[in-house]
């Protein structure tokens, strides 16, 4: 007998008195019942239905961000204030973190509601970017496969590349400290020597494959960074006076580019968004008013303002690319600076890579299925040995990473999220007066600005290196 209340759906106990008793399951029967009514509601639950091993909490994805955020790039900001101004700086900066944490918070938006349309438990970047225009207008889907080739090209190449980059800081910092107490080593002890011992303590950072082991890492790169940079806020502070006099509140409009390029691929950290939400044990703790993503941002654009204020005001026009470079370099305080910096550096390069092998795995899997553990741990291996050798070949490296980490960073962390949101919201509505079309257009608008003058400056940065 059916019950037609309910749809033509029999409740359980219903359908149990047309089953014979030895077919009798209760519990499957139940389990099937509510199945089809969640299906037939729409009520699919990705974060329920995601299975991981090893699953971070709140606080390894908060420490993971921190470290991704915070790094070698906030050495910078006092350069950064130095092209905008003590006061503008500050706004500046503060536009900057609310821009580039927005997109963020887009993209992991956009891939919650892409969960449910596709039935999917996780995705990385270039597949929220290949599902939405999947799920969207009609004409937007033959772009599909061709945008997430793009994303997936972009993030590999930035994120190699800086990794590239990371190995050279950390061996410069070494070689300074090393030089400093052995300067007639000097022709025998170069940079690619240094670069080269890093080889395989590198290889075993690669090594951890899961982001839940590389938490304490990340602790241990924050540590170290922390260590870093109290002693140059002690410089800061409590050497020396502060003269405003030789500083500028508001610098002019022609200098202002070069502070956004700056800080926009310091704080830049978009690569590391999607994998972090993929491995959380719970994901929706990554949105919210007071979630992980707000809580590390807020955190790291304190810390920015902070030392970029303080860098500016105390060395004014004179001070460096990097502030620990204004450093005295004959005082044991900066020698453990730039050994600190130098740890940290090569803390996170497991962060960056995972980016890489993340990327590169999932390509090359499928033809892996006999032995795979042994075929990721030679992989990562080649790709680290690849990445040490870039770095040897041309330890010059960083200017070059500029122009693309400008290319990249300014398509992927702020045009990208912005095209992937209009596409993924255009069946569900742009809100009252489309709202999110004219947001999203001035985040288009703020992305070509930094687009253009960041590629600008860094081919700039390229001349003047090689004109040395």
């Amino acid at each position: 007998m059916i019950n037609e209340s309910n749809g033509g759906a029999s409740s359980p106990q219903e359908l149990e008195t047309f089953i014979p008793a030895d077919q009798r399951n209760r519990e499957q029967i139940v389990r099937k019942f509510t199945l089809t009514r969640d299906e037939e509601a729409g009520e699919f639950d990705p974060f329920e239905e995601r299975n991981l091993e090893n699953p971070t909490s709140n606080m390894d994805t908060l420490t993971h961000l921190l470290k991704a955020s915070l790094g070698t790039g906030i050495l910078a900001m006092p350069k950064a204030f130095k092209s905008a101004g003590l006061v503008s700086g500050i706004f500046f900066t503060i536009l900057v973190a609310v821009v580039c944490t927005h997109c963020a918070y887009v993209l992991v938006k956009c891939a919650h509601v892409l969960y449910k349309k596709t039935k999917k438990t996780k995705m990385s970047f270039p597949e929220v970017a290949e599902s939405a225009l999947n799920n969207g207008p009609q004409w937007a889907r033959p772009w599909a496969n061709s945008f997430r080739i793009f994303i997936l090209v972009s993030l590999f190449a930035t994120y190699f590349g800086t990794c590239s980059v990371y190995t050279v800081l950390a061996a410069t910092n070494i070689s300074q400290v090393v030089l400093h107490y052995f300067p007639e080593q000097k022709e025998v002890l170069g940079i690619r020597l240094f670069i080269l011992a890093l080889l395989l303590p590198l290889i075993f950072m690669a090594w951890i494959r899961n982001l839940k082991y590389l938490a304490p890492v990340s602790m241990i790169a924050n540590l170290f960074m922390g260590v870093g940079l109290g002693i140059t806020f002690y410089y800061l502070v409590g050497t020396g006076e502060w003269d405003f006099n030789k500083v500028s509140a508001v610098k002019p409009p022609v200098e202002w580019p070069e502070f956004f390029s700056l800080t926009i691929f310091a704080m830049e950290a978009i690569g590391v968004v999607m994998p972090l939400e993929n491995a959380m044990k719970t994901p929706r703790s990554m949105l919210g008013f007071c979630g992980v993503l707000n809580k590390g941002m807020s955190g790291v654009t304190l810390v920015y303002i902070l030392l970029g204020f303080l860098g500016y005001l105390r060395y004014g026009d004179a001070v460096q690319d990097s502030i620990n470079h204004n450093l005295d370099q004959d005082h044991i305080q900066a020698q453990i600076v730039q050994i600190a910096i130098a740890i940290a550096v090569y803390c996170t390069f497991g962060l960056q890579f995972f980016v890489c092998v993340d990327i590169m795995w999932n390509c090359i899997k499928d033809k892996f299925t006999k032995r795979p553990d042994l075929a990721d741990y030679m992989m990562r291996t080649i790709m680290v040995t690849a990445c040490v050798m870039l770095a040897i070949a041309v330890p010059t490296i960083a200017p070059f990473m500029g122009v693309i980490g400008a290319f990249c960073f300014s398509l992927l962390g702020l045009i990208a999220p912005a095209f992937i949101e209009m596409i993924t919201f255009s069946e569900i509505g742009y809100g009252p007066y489309n709202y999110l079309v004219w947001k999203n257009i001035l985040v288009l608008l703020f992305g070509l600005f930094a687009l253009v003058f960041g590629t600008k400056d860094a081919v700039i940065s390229i001349i003047d290196v090689y004109r040395k």
